[in-house]
């Protein structure tokens, strides 16, 4: 697959643990990868500018981060939802970060382990955090909460962007192993979905898609993982 958005860049200030928080059953999401799906997306919405974007298997925040940092000239706001109570305290914290007095807040605690212990990892995260502080330019206002993402959510409002990566593997899975999750979460997009909202689904290339309410807009495949983008029909 050819990148037109994720640049080949070095991304290691977002690994997960150094500045950005990480906890057990938590996922990662290929930085690159995520800023190519976002751009995308992007390309097909009607609005570039103060984007509402959704991760409705947000997990640990992970993904919306990243995005939150790297897109602070198009996003105005961040909403994420999980099954996961322990997670969400975790996606709270990162996508607290965001904003100057949560990244702060993360340098202090930094700092502190840099005087407990003067490991040389404690003050790359540090120079790692003050970047990130840097690349801040906007307040984007965020909002976490929880829900299953196979029933009725509870979302006030319609995003412009729905961006996630589809639970797989031994690591993480859907809660009571439904059957066709994928057609299932659909149709749970669909009722908050507007005519213009754009949705970026990452999966194992195994899933798939045959729920008809949507249109495929793009379909890639990258390695072990695809992802396609959707609008309702």
């Amino acid at each position: 697959m050819e990148y037109r958005y994720g640049k080949n860049d070095n991304y290691e200030d977002f690994a997960s643990g150094r500045v950005l928080y990480h906890g057990s059953g938590m996922t990662n999401f290929p930085v690159r990868l995520a800023q190519e799906i976002y751009g995308r997306c992007l390309q097909y919405s009607p609005k570039k500018k103060d984007i509402c974007l959704y991760d409705c298997c947000c997990g640990g925040g992970y993904l919306l981060t990243v995005l939150g940092f790297l897109n602070q000239d198009s996003l105005v706001k961040i909403i994420g939802s999980d099954i996961n109570p322990e997670l969400l305290e975790i996606a709270k914290k990162n996508l607290s970060l965001l904003s100057k007095e949560g990244i702060n807040e993360r340098i202090i605690e930094i700092e502190q382990m840099i005087a407990n212990y003067q490991k040389q990892s404690h003050m790359e995260a540090k120079n790692s955090a003050l970047r990130l502080k840097g690349m801040l330019k906007t307040n984007i206002e965020v909002e976490v909460f929880q829900s299953d993402a196979l029933r009725e959510i509870n979302l006030k409002i319609k995003p412009d962007l729905i961006i996630t990566d589809v639970p797989y593997g031994n690591m993480v899975d859907w809660q009571g192993n439904q059957e066709n999750v994928i057609d299932k979460l659909l149709d749970s997009l669909f009722k908050i979905c507007s005519s213009e909202t754009i949705i970026g689904l990452c999966m194992n290339k195994k899933q798939k898609i045959t729920n008809k309410k949507f249109i495929r807009l793009e379909k890639q495949q990258i390695g072990k993982r695809k992802f396609e983008i959707l609008r309702k029909r």
